[in-house]
């Protein structure tokens, strides 16, 4: 009795397993097939935002003010606006939302004419570096 019962395990067994092997396996996978309407759509919107970062980089750095600051700070202006098209599409988004804080702030009154050309000068700065590393 025991012998059939071990003969029946081992034929269940060696079954279970023909039968996973035999399952193709994109059945078992989940299918993460993405459109190319979809990709398209995700390229455009990556491009949009990347051109947005890029012209409020361009427009903080373009301004008289910043030009008088990067003078000041012996920087090179030309130099800063083209190290900013250099920038990766992540440093390009973190440097032009602190821009555009440091805009509002600005506007609203919360910073000076100072503090603003402290934060361009070091954005400008920071743009500099990350270039250099490169």
């Amino acid at each position: 009795m025991a012998s059939f019962t071990r003969q029946f395990v081992r034929a269940l067994a060696a079954g279970t397993l023909a039968l996973i092997f035999m399952i193709p396996q994109d059945v078992l996978a989940q299918n993460h097939v993405v459109s190319p309407s979809e990709l398209q759509s995700a390229a455009v919107a990556s491009t949009q935002a990347r051109q947005r970062n890029l012209d409020t980089l361009q427009q903080f750095v373009s301004t008289p003010a910043a030009e008088k600051a990067l003078k000041s700070a012996h920087m090179d202006a030309q130099q800063v606006k083209n190290g900013v098209a250099q920038l990766n599409d992540q440093e390009l988004a973190q440097l032009a939302s602190r821009a555009n804080k440091a805009q509002s702030d600005f506007a609203a009154g919360r910073l000076s004419d100072r503090d603003l050309i402290i934060i361009l000068v070091c954005i400008a700065a920071l743009i500099l570096i990350i270039v250099a590393v490169r």
